[in-house]
């Protein structure tokens, strides 16, 4: 067997953006500082891990006439979306001549809202659309919900789900010991990461790293709210193995903007 160190297969960087969701009114300074900081290290891959539309008008299913019917909402959303994804593409997809990173965006339960909601009123449908994210045309080669993306060993979801009902392994520990190789989720707050070993003896890492985003959740208090928020980036990754590095949101603001 060859071994790593003679391989002529090319160790690449990859950029890992965790949950984004993006919506009207939030600050999107950190999109263009992270788009500032790829154009700075030039990835070989970018991984955006779904989540990063928030969707607020399609949250709940209401009756017809609620929120869910109103279109300006739904407009306001999607306006939302395209203008954070032009703040975090344009610094390296239309300014670096020659530089075509492969773009990788993995659905998330958000994006998914627009699907649950038609598969709730048909009467939705030709209404809401995914393709109203326009996701493709900002570059990125787009992976359905829970469906997985495996890049140079890695294998990348919004969430990795777990019995019969598919909920979320909520711990990097608990990826590992499922799915036995390496593993990278968004979906919860935070992070988490865990290490294991294959039978080769290679090193395996699971990480889940759920929030890139400055404001703060209604939903969650002041104790809670304050979770770690950022980036990774995986340099030397080969074969499913890599050294991880976090970049706080604060630390792209403060060197990036």
């Amino acid at each position: 067997m060859e071994s790593r160190s003679t391989s002529k297969v090319k160790d690449r960087r990859h950029i890992f953006i965790p949950d984004c969701q993006v919506r009207p009114g939030v600050n999107t300074d950190h999109l263009e500082a992270c788009g500032n900081y790829i154009a700075d290290k030039r990835p070989d891959v970018i991984v955006c891990i779904g989540d990063f539309a928030d969707m607020p008008s399609l949250g709940t299913h209401h009756p017809k006439g609620h929120i869910a019917y109103e279109g300006s909402r739904y407009c306001a959303d999607i306006n939302a979306v395209h203008n954070g994804m032009t703040r975090l593409v344009k610094p390296f997809h239309s300014k670096i001549r020659g530089y075509k990173p492969q773009m990788i965006l993995t659905m998330g339960n958000h994006e998914d809202r627009i699907t649950r909601s038609i598969d709730t009123d048909p009467h939705m449908e030709g209404k809401l659309n995914l393709k109203d994210l326009d996701y493709e045309n900002f570059g990125w080669k787009v992976y359905p919900f829970l469906q997985p993306a495996s890049i140079d060993g890695i294998l990348y979801n919004h969430y990795f789900p777990s019995g019969q009902m598919g909920r979320p392994i909520n711990t990097a520990r608990g990826i590992i010991s499922k799915y036995h190789q390496s593993c990278v989720a968004g979906h919860l707050q935070g992070r988490d990461i865990a290490y294991g070993k294959k039978a080769d003896n290679k090193t395996i890492t699971a990480i889940i790293a759920g929030s890139f985003y400055s404001h703060e959740e209604d939903y969650l208090n002041p104790i809670t709210n304050s979770h770690w928020r950022g980036i990774y980036v995986f340099n030397e990754v080969h074969d499913g193995q890599f050294d991880e590095t976090a970049v706080s949101l604060k630390f792209l603001l403060k060197e990036y903007i």
